[in-house]
């Protein structure tokens, strides 16, 4: 049996496609207006640009019409149109301008295709005609997540042009300043402990001895529950924002996803902007502070100041370890079974072994960073958004910060294309910008409420940090100072690393490099 396929082509007419502009429109009178005029302006060039096609109308919803398509009159006007076969084609920006329920998404996709309709979403570049109805059933999926690159990449042009231009604040304030009106301000009670951690640091107390005082003396961090600790003290004695200028682009989002935050190593331009926000700390100060700092790097290294000094811990009278050479090899001892003072048992390890543990084990977590790191992450944030009396607050600053943000990519797009003049496209995103900045200075402040808060962000950090290693099997003693808190020595078989956010991990030492009982 023979079976031939027949296909009918599509025949060939002088007749313009007929063409019609979905969109959606502040519901402010004036800004709908004003937009809307844009809008039948830039559809108008679009027709003259693609000849093939002839304008029938433009349908322009609300934007408060938010998710639901029963609240959508033009929407409705428009599908009753293509019913009566006014309308070849439709044209919309991108989905989430068209639809947010992905239910009636599909339900009005599959009904244009079926009375021979096709869409066309400019941002992602998708056309339905090009779509069966095997690929429309994943299309959400698809153009969400080409939404999302577009959306991302629109933020990140627009932080990178602010940046250029020096105009881009930062969008959680740092300890001692507060947002008000966009503008980076001190706050009075933080700004006075910053000025007494430079004082105290330039008396020549420790960065250690300065938390144990803040802790001792109950002085709270923005969550009152955090407490204070030497990387805290040092991030504060190390930010030039305290002296009024400001280093962008530290770290950076990824442009595909999944989206991951980090640090600025190189890839990225970064800007230095002096004068960027009023300073707490005077740049005399700030400036002795950082040769302070120098100085004791320095004469750390003249005293033998070694990466494992301070780190290593007795689980039994809790002491430090004493480094000790024998025989021409490193050696490490509890100073309390060191100076005869304790009877601990022996748990003298060589340093090597130290070192070549930590490497093993921090290739490990690089490897499992995300089953052990992110999953981790994703737990505490869902207790969090279980627990948080300021969950429906996050979710509807969330939706806010989208809507801002989407809002903000059609205003880009219309500037780029030549419909909204340079000025009034800057006067828009500046205001967009400051609405979103203000969102999320409120929900971070929302989240810190809850007590886990410190907790995450010190395993992000850790995230973060892991993130940029690139092991290179040899002993990395800038990440060893990043991310180990102490070593307590178990016996001579295994130590177990304390890491930033409470993080344990236990390694063993090689065999062959253990130390014999005594």
């Amino acid at each position: 049996m023979n079976i031939t396929e027949i296909t009918t082509p599509r025949q060939k007419t002088d007749e313009p496609i007929r063409l019609a502009a979905y969109c959606r429109v502040s519901s402010d009178s004036e800004d709908q207006l004003h937009s809307f005029a844009a809008q039948i302006r830039y559809y108008g060039e679009y027709t003259k640009k693609h000849p093939e096609y002839r304008l029938v109308d433009i349908y322009a919803d609300e934007g408060f019409s938010g998710t639901d398509m029963k609240k959508r009159d033009e929407q409705n006007r428009m599908i009753r149109d293509c019913k009566k076969g006014k309308i070849d084609r439709i044209i919309v920006k991108s989905v989430s301008r068209f639809a947010r329920n992905t239910e009636e998404l599909l339900i009005t996709l599959r009904l244009l295709k079926e009375i021979g309709v096709s869409v066309y979403f400019e941002e992602q570049g998708i056309d339905t005609d090009k779509l069966n109805m095997e690929m429309i059933v994943t299309f959400p999926g698809m153009a969400a997540q080409q939404e999302s690159v577009s959306l991302s990449g629109n933020v990140r042009w627009s932080y990178q042009k602010r940046m250029q231009s020096g105009e881009f604040n930062c969008n959680y304030p740092a300890y001692g300043f507060q947002m008000c009106d966009g503008q980076l301000v001190p706050k009075e009670n933080e700004m006075e402990v910053v000025r007494r951690i430079f004082g105290l640091y330039l008396q020549g107390i420790g960065i250690q001895r300065i938390a144990n005082i803040l802790n001792e003396e109950a002085i709270p961090r923005r969550s009152e529950k955090a407490k204070w600790h030497a990387t805290t003290v040092q991030y504060i004695l190390n930010n030039e924002r305290y002296m009024g200028d400001a280093l962008l682009q530290k770290s950076f989002t990824t442009e595909t996803l999944p989206f991951r935050k980090v640090m600025n190593t190189g890839q990225m331009p970064k800007y230095y902007v002096e004068n960027s926000n009023p300073a707490i700390v005077s740049r005399e100060v700030y400036g002795a502070a950082q040769k302070l700092a120098q100085a004791r790097k320095v004469v750390g290294r003249q005293k033998n100041h070694w990466p494992l000094s301070g780190k290593l811990r007795c689980p039994e009278c809790g002491r430090a370890f004493r480094r000790q050479i024998i025989h021409g090899r490193a050696y490490w001892l509890c100073a309390g079974v060191a100076s005869g003072a304790t009877d601990c048992a022996s748990r003298r390890v060589r340093e090597e072994m130290v070192y070549e543990a930590f490497t093993r084990m921090s290739i490990k977590l690089q490897n499992n960073r995300k089953d052990l790191l992110g999953t981790l992450i994703r737990q505490i944030e869902t207790m969090q958004s279980r627990t948080s009396d300021a969950q429906e607050t996050v979710k509807r600053i969330d939706k806010e910060i989208a809507d801002l943000n989407a809002r903000n990519l059609v205003i880009t797009r219309l500037h780029t294309n030549g419909v909204l003049p340079a000025a009034a496209y800057s006067a828009q995103t500046a205001e967009i910008g400051s609405k979103i900045n203000e969102l999320r200075i409120e929900r971070r402040r929302k989240l810190a409420e809850d007590e886990n808060d410190e907790w995450l962000e010190q395993i992000r950090e850790l995230n973060g940090i892991m993130e940029g290693y690139l092991p290179t099997g040899r002993f990395d003693g800038e990440l060893f100072g990043q991310i180990v808190d102490s070593i307590m020595v178990n016996d001579n078989t295994q130590i177990t690393f304390k890491l930033t956010g409470e993080i344990e991990l236990t390694e063993e030492i090689d065999e062959k490099g253990r130390c014999k009982r005594k």
